[in-house]
């Protein structure tokens, strides 16, 4: 698969059905995200991934309601970073946006694996803190869904997000956020 590819095929799917993760999958999906650009080459980012399955029932029971479809999840990755390990240039705070480009890297090597790896923003950050044993000092910004899809689309989902299974969220057209020279 190649990368552009590999951008159409993402997609954040919610049927999902088992996967067994490996070390050599997360260490695939760590050295795509350790590739990602970041201010001064300073690499904010943080990953746990979480697979055993006592610890994964810790992890899920932070999921919000309307995310019960993620406790059919094979691996939880928590992704966190902190402000002060990385740039801070006037307003500019970039541990998040630093952190976004790592994941975005991952999330395209699990679609390049043929996996679901979904973001969520639905869960109790001091839940997941506790489970991973993060200290208080970072920010957990998402949690990433890994699975595998599954053929059948589940019946739990509600309506909306059954629909979205069938086909792919419309996007914004070009022109509402790409300008050429000058923004309009």
């Amino acid at each position: 698969m190649n990368l552009q590819e590999a951008i159409e095929a993402r997609r954040a799917y919610r049927s999902l059905s088992p996967v067994i993760i490996t070390e050599n999958m997360v260490s695939e999906l760590a050295k795509a995200a350790s590739l990602a650009p970041s201010c001064y080459n300073n690499q904010p980012w943080r990953f746990v991934f979480v697979y055993e399955p006592g610890k994964l029932d810790a992890v899920k029971k932070a999921l919000a309601k309307g995310n019960e479809w993620a406790l059919k999840a094979s691996m939880i990755i928590a992704v966190f970073s902190k402000e002060k390990d990385d740039c801070v240039l006037k307003n500019r705070i970039y541990h998040h946006f630093d952190t976004g480009m790592a994941t975005a890297l991952l999330l395209l090597k699990a679609t390049e694996l043929g996996l679901v790896a979904h973001p969520i923003a639905g869960y109790d950050e001091e839940i997941v803190k506790k489970a991973c044993a993060i200290p208080d000092e970072f920010t957990v910004i998402t949690l990433i869904i890994v699975g595998n899809k599954d053929a059948i689309i589940h019946d739990d989902l509600t309506e909306w997000q059954k629909e979205s299974e069938k086909s792919r969220p419309p996007r914004k057209p070009l022109e509402e956020f790409a300008f050429h020279n000058v923004y309009r």
